[in-house]
């Protein structure tokens, strides 16, 4: 079995085929998703697509795009949404300088809001960090001084080995998409590669980043598989103790998800 814990399947790529996009997950040996919140005003849809379907999860969160958007609502709102017995993950939330949709500020703001409501949940908020490496690692060291620890996790990573290596140790997750499949991504496989093995996690975040051979196509949470085979590799370990491994850290770490009484095997 293995875990798609980070997908869009509100997003419009997936609305002719819901039921076929869930269906070859399941086939291909995917037994959980967990769809993420990009707007807390649009919860109700991504509520819907996860009371839909029995082995998908969702959370509830404001992206770094959606900060100014979104400004201003409360870690208490958050908190409240997050009692639906669907939810299992606050976010994703966090900082982006890459594309600046939205103020630094607002995103810093926002960001802080999920932690705290992370840390009063105790699910685990879903970080999105691109291009912000040092002012992501000065925000969430703080927040551990100053507040204490939150769970969590770096979704679809792609910073260096500094911020890998830093949120490991204050105890987050690190999770790896399709990237590490692409050609010329070396630095970011030794990193892929250092992980240790009780920290490190597996997504898609489909509709974006499919791995090879889907690379340039839309992705779906069924192709984790291939994810999950180009980690094996890059490790030196099977695909099915890759598989093994980030089960066992997805449900560690998403305690409120209920494993699946019966999976079919992931196939590579």
């Amino acid at each position: 079995m293995l875990v798609d814990h980070h997908c869009h399947l509100d997003f419009p790529e997936f609305a002719p085929d819901l039921d076929g996009v869930v269906a070859r997950a399941k086939a291909a040996g995917v037994g959980t998703m967990v769809t993420i919140s990009t707007r807390i005003r649009k919860f109700d849809r991504i509520r819907a697509i996860a009371e839909r379907y029995d082995d998908v999860w969702c959370s509830v969160g404001t992206h770094p795009h959606n900060a100014d958007e979104e400004r201003g609502i409360p870690a208490s709102e958050i908190v409240r949404l997050s009692h639906h017995p669907k939810v299992v993950a606050i976010g994703e939330a966090g900082l982006d300088y890459y594309y600046k949709k939205a103020s630094p500020e607002a995103q810093a703001e926002g960001f802080r809001a999920h932690i705290a409501a992370a840390r009063e949940t105790g699910l685990p908020l879903e970080i999105h960090t691109r291009d912000a490496d040092a002012d992501t690692l000065a925000l969430i060291e703080d927040e551990h001084k100053t507040n204490g620890p939150f769970p969590g996790v770096l979704h679809c990573y792609t910073g260096g080995p500094e911020l890998a290596r830093r949120a490991v140790e204050l105890g987050l997750y690190v999770s790896f998409t399709g990237v590490i499949s692409f050609k010329k991504t070396e630095a970011l496989q030794e990193i892929a590669r250092n992980v240790p093995a009780d920290r490190v996690l597996v997504e898609t975040d489909a509709p974006f980043l499919a791995p090879v051979p889907f690379r340039g196509k839309t992705n779906e949470p069924a192709y984790v598989v291939h994810t999950a085979a180009a980690l094996a590799h890059i490790r030196g370990v099977s695909a099915a103790e890759i598989a093994q491994t980030t089960t066992d850290n997805f449900f560690r770490l998403y305690t409120k998800a209920r494993r699946p009484a019966l999976t079919e095997p992931a196939r590579s």
